[in-house]
């Protein structure tokens, strides 16, 4: 799955519409194969979008947990450490290679 699709349940704050937004265009995208699409298929691609959000939010609505709200800001940086070791190991990959 996409990089750029994020876990959105379980926030405080909660998840808005928008980030509920954000990640249904990343998905359809990713499916697509497309980041912008002819102007014959933007209807189609705005249509997908909207229907993907509005049936992320009704399940976020529904989804029940017993775990405390994720912060967000502290995920945000565990993120960005996951991101750094996986470019350290990149680096150390390609220039073990050479």
């Amino acid at each position: 799955m996409c990089r750029n699709i994020r876990c959105l349940h379980n926030f405080d704050p909660p998840t808005t519409d928008d980030d509920v937004r954000e990640a249904a265009l990343q998905f359809v995208r990713k499916v697509s194969g497309s980041t912008r699409p002819s102007r014959a298929n933007t209807a189609a691609f705005e249509q997908a979008i909207d229907e993907i959000a509005d049936a992320t939010r009704r399940m976020l609505d529904q989804l029940v947990t017993n775990a405390p709200p994720k912060n967000r800001e502290l995920e945000a940086l565990k993120g960005r450490e996951r991101h750094e070791k996986r470019m350290e190991r990149e680096v150390r990959i390609r220039t073990m290679s050479t």
